[in-house]
């Protein structure tokens, strides 16, 4: 109560010396916080599935055509609104964590508008590595974000669920439009695309991804209840969803695929240029230009190579550092395994052996429950390692889902240990949750991502794994150096292909002549930054900025710099963007002195 007497007689005084158009600091930050949270809520009735994901449950049978004219329009007239509220606000009157919130809230309006003058994303709605197409499969299949508790919950899939035939009908016609226009895929693509619709057509209906809510109906259930969901579902998959995907597949393969594009990068686009040049800043949130972070991309690729010739040396091997590589992709004792559970029990190993440790690096751990899963055998195939965040409520545990097609060519020196690291713990499942768990921010940045932020916080997270008790094995090290190259090698590939003409195949050569990774595995990979460009970007950049804080503030600080309150202090904001993030530990590391 002190405080709110303080706050208001504070605002008396400032408001004084404020225009009529400005809103006094005590009114300004209720009225703010008011703004917030009517954006948040405004968001997720736009974006549904993003509420699902946030474990918002009132919107849970919702689906939107997200990339037609008419949405676009919706999201810019949204976008346009919050800015405008946003500058009646004086901005020097706020408490400094809603002058952060402001900074965020304003980058954030500013960026999203900018994108909407883009048509790459209303005229390719989907592609191979992302898209609604493969997410419907993921929270359909009950083992995602989709609650399916309480009959209610099976009712929602099912109105849900029932918009993706209208959905898929409206991505023909704008890939269509596309194709029109100019904006099309590279044909490498598209051919990774058609199996993926393909798979999720089958005769038996008890064989589908989509029966297995029907499979797992809760005991408590009446039978009443279970027979009415037994025979909605069946209808649903029958009737609408195997027949959307059907299409989905037949038009890939009969119209689009005929004309998708032989180029690679998008600069061979009508604006692609420009387009690369917004998402560079976007994914990276800095203003770093693709000359800028391509250059960064090549010194890094030299340093750390420096760093693998040692570890080569270290453990004997007289070749070449290329024919290393070789080695410790192809070499059957890398590939010890024989069951998927066998991969998976490793994973859980490494666990168990860095718990220890977490204590000394860290001073606040997350409420959310974790698990290792292994991700679903219908998207595997074209599927990276990944972290699928938890529900804040406890509703649903932080997953850690690993791909595996086949168990017997599972490499351990891929770094088992540092992607660990990275997708789960400390990285995606410390960063994730404690930003969603923190009820002290607004709702907008408890679930905001920023890649560079939270991508750049896994990826330097995978430099502690000797801190942690990790890196002992010098292959699991070379792993660990593997995967860093390979995120400095994105910066090469990424913007060499959308910039600069590299092709996909000098793309896959670069990256193969430069780590340990398969031709399969540097396709997967290459095309993954040919369906998404730019998203890659923010690991390598973001992992450099959150280093030179570090070293900053270690000499700045001397004996008493704590790297727990560093990395406390620095997960303590949600995802924020990078000069955001810098003024406020700057200001942090000022009041440790």
């Amino acid at each position: 109560m002190k405080n709110i007497l303080f706050l208001f007689f504070i605002a008396l005084v400032l408001s004084a010396c404020q225009t009529e158009t400005t809103i006094p600091a005590a009114e300004g930050n209720k009225e703010l916080a008011a703004l917030f949270e009517n954006y948040y809520n405004e968001r997720m009735s736009l974006f549904p599935i993003e509420a699902t994901a946030n474990g918002e449950k009132g919107f849970n049978d919702r689906l939107y055509i997200d990339f037609t004219d008419e949405h676009v329009a919706k999201l810019k007239a949204f976008y346009t609104k919050n800015l405008s509220a946003l500058e009646k606000f004086n901005r020097d009157s706020l408490s400094e964590n809603d002058k952060t919130s402001y900074d965020v809230f304003k980058h954030e309006m500013n960026i999203s508008l900018e994108g909407l003058q883009y048509r790459f994303t209303t005229y390719i709605p989907f592609q191979q590595f992302w898209g609604l197409p493969l997410t419907m499969g993921q929270i359909g299949s009950g083992s995602g974000n989709q609650p399916f508790k309480t009959t209610e919950d099976y009712d929602n899939w099912v109105k849900r669920a029932t918009v993706f035939n209208a959905w898929a009908d409206s991505a023909i016609v704008y890939f269509k439009r596309g194709m029109t226009a100019g904006i099309v895929l590279p044909e490498k693509l598209v051919v990774k695309m058609i199996p993926q619709m393909e798979a999720m057509v089958t005769a038996d209906v008890t064989k589908s991804i989509f029966y297995g809510p029907v499979t797992n109906l809760p005991a408590d259930f009446s039978d009443a209840d279970k027979n009415r969901i037994t025979g909605e579902y069946k209808k649903l998959i029958e009737g609408q969803l195997v027949p959307a995907y059907q299409k989905l597949a037949v038009f890939l393969k009969n119209e689009y695929l005929p004309k998708a594009r032989k180029t690679t990068g998008i600069s061979a686009l009508p604006g692609g240029d420009e387009y690369y040049r917004y998402i560079a800043r976007a994914w990276t949130t800095t203003t770093k230009t693709p000359d800028e972070i391509y250059n960064t991309g090549l010194q890094e690729v030299k340093r750390i190579r420096g760093l693998m010739d040692s570890v080569k040396n270290s453990v004997g091997f007289t070749g070449s550092l290329d024919s290393f590589f070789v080695y410790l992709r192809t070499d059957k004792k890398f590939m010890p395994y024989t069951r998927a559970e066998e991969i998976l029990d490793a994973y859980r190993a490494i666990q168990a052996k860095i718990e220890p440790h977490l204590s000394h690096l860290f001073g606040k751990f997350p409420k959310t429950k974790f698990e290792i899963r292994q991700t679903e055998a219908f998207r595997a195939a074209s599927a990276a390692a990944e972290y699928n965040p938890g529900a804040p409520d406890g509703s649903r545990p932080g997953i850690f889902y690993i791909p595996i097609v086949d168990a017997t060519q599972f490499n351990t020196t891929s770094g088992m240990e540092n992607l660990f690291l990275h997708e789960a713990i400390p990285g995606h499942h410390y960063q994730n949750s404690l930003q969603n768990e923190d009820t002290t921010l607004p709702k907008f940045r408890r679930f905001l991502w920023y890649g560079a932020y939270g991508e750049g916080w896994a990826l330097y997270t995978e430099s502690l794994g000797k801190e942690l008790g990790l890196y002992s094995d010098p292959y699991q090290y070379m792993g660990a150096l593997g995967d860093e190259i390979h995120r400095a090698i994105r910066l090469v590939v990424d913007a060499g292909m959308h910039t600069k003409n590299m092709t996909r195949e000098e793309a896959i050569k670069y990256m193969m002549d430069n780590e340990a990774i398969s031709k399969e595995g540097a396709t997967a990979e290459i095309e993954r930054y040919m369906a998404i460009p730019g998203q890659a970007l923010g690991y390598k950049i973001g992992s450099i900025k959150i280093w030179e804080l570090r070293n900053k503030y270690t000499k700045q600080l001397g004996n008493t710099f704590s790297l727990a309150a560093f990395h406390d202090e620095f997960l303590s904001y949600g995802c924020v963007p990078l000069d955001v993030l810098e003024q406020r530990m700057d200001a942090w590391a000022e009041k440790q002195k």
